[in-house]
Order: C-alpha cells, then sequence, then structure tokens
C-alpha cells in the first residue's frame, strides 16, 4: 500500500482509506457490527491502515465500533475523524433533520465554536479509547461562527497533543484562505469522482498549490459506479440514497453505459469496475487518498485490490475522454 504525506504535517495516510460511515447503519439503511469489525480488520491487513470516521456517524456509533475494531493495533492505524456536527445541542446553525427507526428523530446543528469543539474531541477521544487523533477535521463550516475561531481551538488540541495534524472537510477556497491564516491544514476532504468533479475548477489547484492534502469521498458516488445498481434499484428505509440525483433511473441507465465503455480498460487489468474507479480515483493529479467504505471483509479485500492497479497515462486520457460525453439528468427526484 502506498502512504502519502498531508501537507506540511508529518502524518502520512493510506492512499486508500477505510470509510467508516456506513458502518454505523446511520443513512445506510442499517449495519451488522461484527460484519463492520471484520471490515476494518481486513483493511488493516491489507496494508489500508487509515480509518476515517466522524462524531456523527450513528451518533458516536461509528466511533466505538472504530475503538472496537483497533483494539491492540492502535499504534498500527491513523484515525481520522471529524467534529462539528451535533445532534445533543441546540447551539450553532440548523443543518438537518432525520429520522430512522434505529435512532429516532434527530435535529443536525452545524457547531463549529472553540467550547463545542474541546468537548467533542473529549467526546471522540473515549468513544476511540484513544488519548490523541491523527488528524481532526471540521465536517462542515459552520457559517454561525468565525473560522478563525474553529482554528482557534485546532491551535489548542495540538498543543495539548490530543490531536497530530488539522484538517477541514467540504471547505471552499475561501474558507481555505481562512483557516490557513490562523493554523496549519493538513488536509481538505471534499467530494469527488468521475459524475462529481467540481473540485477540480478552483478547491483541487488551490490544494495543490497550497501543499495541502485533498483526501476526496464518495469516489465510488456511494456504490452507483460499481456498475452494480439497476434502474429500477430499491433502497432500504433510512437510505439516503433513495433520494440522491445521481440514483435517478434516468441517471443510473446512463452511468451504467458509460461503465460498459470503459469496462475493456477493467477486464484489461483483471479488475471490476469499482476497483478500476478507484484506481483511476487515487491517479487522479492532486488527489492524495481516497475513502472507500465496505460493510464487511469481502467487500474491503474486493477495494483493496485497486492499489495493484496501475493504469497508463493512455488509460486516463481514454476513461477521461469517455466520460466527457456523459450527461446526467440534474431534477432532483
Amino acid at each position: 500500500m502506498e502512504f502519502r504525506k498531508l501537507g506540511s504535517s508529518d502524518l502520512e495516510v493510506s492512499t486508500i482509506v477505510f470509510g467508516a460511515w456506513a458502518i454505523a447503519g446511520w443513512m445506510w439503511g442499517g449495519a451488522e457490527e461484527k460484519d463492520a469489525i471484520e471490515a476494518i480488520h481486513a483493511s488493516i491487513d491489507g496494508g489500508a491502515t487509515s480509518i476515517d470516521t466522524a462524531a456523527i456517524y450513528g451518533y458516536g456509533r461509528s466511533e466505538e465500533i472504530v475503538a472496537k475494531a483497533i483494539k491492540g493495533k492502535r499504534d498500527k492505524v491513523q484515525i481520522l475523524t471529524k467534529y462539528g456536527l451535533r445532534w445533543d445541542s441546540t447551539e450553532g446553525d440548523h443543518f438537518f433533520d432525520w429520522s430512522d427507526e434505529e435512532y429516532g428523530d434527530k435535529t443536525i446543528y452545524r457547531n463549529a465554536r472553540k467550547k463545542s469543539i474541546i468537548q467533542e474531541c473529549e467526546n471522540s477521544l473515549k468513544r476511540l479509547q484513544t488519548d490523541y487523533i491523527d488528524l481532526y477535521q471540521c465536517h462542515w463550516r459552520d457559517p454561525s461562527t468565525p473560522v478563525s475561531e474553529t482554528m482557534e481551538a485546532m491551535q489548542q488540541l495540538l498543543k495539548e497533543g490530543k490531536i497530530r495534524a488539522v484538517g477541514v472537510s467540504n471547505f471552499s477556497v475561501s474558507d481555505l484562505k481562512e483557516a490557513t491564516a490562523v493554523c496549519p491544514v493538513a488536509s481538505n476532504q471534499p467530494p469527488y469522482s468521475m459524475v462529481l468533479r467540481d473540485i477540480e475548477k478552483d478547491v483541487l489547484p488551490y490544494c495543490r498549490e497550497h501543499n495541502i492534502g485533498s483526501i476526496v469521498y464518495s469516489p465510488l458516488q456511494r456504490g452507483l459506479l460499481t456498475g452494480k445498481f439497476k434502474p429500477d434499484a430499491k433502497f432500504k428505509e433510512g437510505d439516503h440514497r433513495a433520494n440522491q440525483v445521481h440514483f435517478q433511473p434516468e441517471n443510473i441507465k446512463r452511468v451504467n453505459a458509460f461503465l460498459e465503455t470503459i469496462k475493456p480498460i477493467a477486464d484489461n487489468h483483471k479488475a471490476t469496475l469499482g476497483q478500476l474507479v478507484i484506481a483511476w480515483t487515487i491517479a487522479q493529479p492532486g488527489i492524495t487518498a481516497a475513502l472507500v467504505g465496505a460493510r464487511d471483509a469481502v467487500q474491503t479485500k474486493e477495494n483493496l485490490k485497486a492499489q495493484d492497479i496501475k493504469l497508463s497515462k493512455e488509460e486516463v486520457d481514454d476513461i477521461n475522454n469517455k466520460l466527457r460525453s456523459l450527461e446526467l439528468a440534474t431534477a432532483a427526484r
């Protein structure tokens, strides 16, 4: 497994990072804890020792599962977690409401105030059963709080040794400028995939120019780019993908047609479409690593095979040329 340095920090992460959102079941229609732990073990054994989670995932459950999975292995892994989304407080900026059978009704607030961050860090350390976090990331920009205040909290946590490096997530260029004026930022975590390349316009070039790592999430577009979805796909209760624009029947149809055109490249590498997509993602200029989720060990092992795929410039160019002709419907359903 290749490791890449995050910005000017001393932290290195595996190019494939285990994404621990789905293992909590929250917004994914449920999950099995035993399978989740085995999935993380498979990731560590396969060399992908960086694990990304967040306090909000399952309202702390994901962090607790990660703690169980890495017990006795702390020195072998890099823990990446996120703060700034509170379900247990009404302070800050109202973000969204969520309701499901397992967790009930919740109201989520963006809160990146200093006092809240210090408290959240302590809560995450306890759930993760560790005394430090390798990369602590602001999950979403909190419009009710100056970025400078958020970064002051990061400086304090760095000084106290509770975190090794500072990260942000879903930050715009202007947000990044404000943040780095106060505190060194090792990485940004934006969404990025073959069918969602907005960051190539400004965020990615800015990060490359200013030595800020880019750890992208949803490179498989929440599973769509595996080619396993049919236009009539049905989702379990509580699965957020049911209302995602990319999962409109017409878009599934168009994406599948595109995937058929690049399947020969996957076949040439004896790889699945999903593995090819992951390999393409981490081969893109400026992309440090890709978060890839898995619910069980089988999925993890399949994902990790992407690290062995070395795409030629001609293959990358061929994929990019085919992508230019892919147009998706934008109307929400």
